[in-house]
């Protein structure tokens, strides 16, 4: 019989990638979504395919042994699912954990087996398990009279993922498009008592910070970077950004500052570093992709946000009294996305711009108090956007 996996959101990372590698590892896998046409058409095709693109190439995988829930309709039977599964995973966005976390919750609760189930969160941020977790021990969520045993019932582990999903065809439907690279990386001290699951595309390591940093500070920064200033200067892929070479030297400052960050904060030599850059600027620079830039840059609030892949390297390398004047340049092409078709944060960001005393943006924003030495460096570039685009 075939271990099961239970994974939350059916996009375009959740079939492509997280279900492909557990497919692969023999894994039954059952979709949860909430997407009426989505689940439907998951219930109604028994195959996809997953294309993996590369410079070697195209692959194609075929994924069979799924089923899918709608836990907007059949919550029940989500719950019961993940009671009797090996593996819960999900890839819904960090914005979404609060709304999974119910069912997941009820269906630590009502668990019988003897070991725990494996709970994986796979978003594009960091401590995102941990989140869940946090969410999933609410009270509303669990009875407080059982959190003290909840770890018999459940591992919560933290992971990295890293694989760039582009623009798909509009008339895919299930199948997807994929690089072929990729990573997938957690943390197996939570799994020491009984065990990770085996999945071979997983790589299990003791520390996952340096991972998750270097994986944040320099794919997702050099790729947002390169859709910002790709986006300012009319470029439609993010290989056209990088194929003007003003845009290529400033993705590379960009990282070369982030760069400074990881090698001094978690040991890893300047050259492996270096190696790393020039593998992820080539990765993503790939034309087979196709790669728009407003969909690489859509969620600016997001991006924007403390931890994330600016403001989070910037505010720790100001901090040290570091050169960050390459990050600052990607801040300043990020406020300046606003009012994308399709892209609702880029239409809030433009509402609190035209609203909002730049002070304020940077607080409500970034999240950086007034305090903090990066503060007064973007208050002036929040100003600047807010004159040039006349939204004050």
């Amino acid at each position: 019989m075939s271990p099961k996996a239970v994974h939350f959101g059916g996009g375009n990372i959740g079939r492509g990638f997280v279900a492909e590698k557990l497919h692969l590892a023999g894994f039954e896998v059952v979709f949860v979504d909430v997407v009426d046409s989505l689940i439907e058409q998951l219930q109604k095709t028994k195959e996809y395919t997953v294309t993996e693109i590369g410079g070697e190439g195209e692959k194609v995988n075929k994924i069979t042994n799924y089923r899918a829930i709608n836990s907007k309709h059949n919550q029940q039977e989500a719950v019961d699912e993940i009671a009797t599964a090996d593996l819960v995973t999900c890839a819904v966005g960090p914005n979404i954990l609060k709304f999974i976390a119910p069912v997941i919750g009820k269906a630590i609760d009502k668990r019988t087996a003897s070991k725990p189930l494996a709970v994986i969160a796979c978003e594009n941020a960091i401590g995102a398990t941990d989140t869940l977790a946090g969410f999933i021990k609410d009270s509303k969520n669990t009875p407080q009279d059982r959190l003290s045993s909840i770890y018999d019932r459940a591992a919560f582990a933290n992971s990295a993922i890293d694989r760039i999903v582009p623009g798909q065809d509009p008339n895919a439907g299930l199948n997807v498009k994929i690089e072929s690279f990729y990573e997938w990386v957690v943390d197996k001290t939570p799994f020491a008592k009984h065990g990770h699951p085996e999945i071979s595309a997983i790589k299990w390591v003791d520390d996952l910070n340096p991972y998750i940093e270097r994986k944040l500070f320099t794919v997702n920064t050099g790729h947002a970077a390169a859709a910002y200033y790709g986006h300012a200067r009319g470029k439609h892929t993010i290989h056209d950004a990088l194929q003007d070479t003003e845009i290529n030297k400033i993705v590379h400052n960009c990282l070369a500052e982030t760069s400074h960050l990881i090698v001094n904060k978690h040991g890893i030599t300047a050259e492996e570093q270096k190696a790393y850059v020039e593998k992820i600027i080539s990765r993503i620079s790939n034309p087979y992709l196709e790669d728009v830039v407003e969909r690489v840059g859509r969620a600016p609030l997001r991006k924007l946000s403390r931890k994330e892949r600016f403001i989070g390297p910037a505010s720790q390398l100001a901090e040290s009294g570091d050169k960050v004047d390459a990050l600052l340049g990607a801040v300043e092409q990020a406020f300046a996305f606003v009012d994308i078709e399709g892209d609702d944060e880029s239409a809030e960001l433009a509402k609190i711009l035209k609203s909002t005393e730049a002070k304020e943006v940077v607080s409500k924003v970034c999240g950086l108090e007034s305090s903090h030495p990066l503060y007064s460096k973007i208050v002036p570039i929040v100003e600047k956007v807010q004159s040039n685009k006349g939204l004050k």
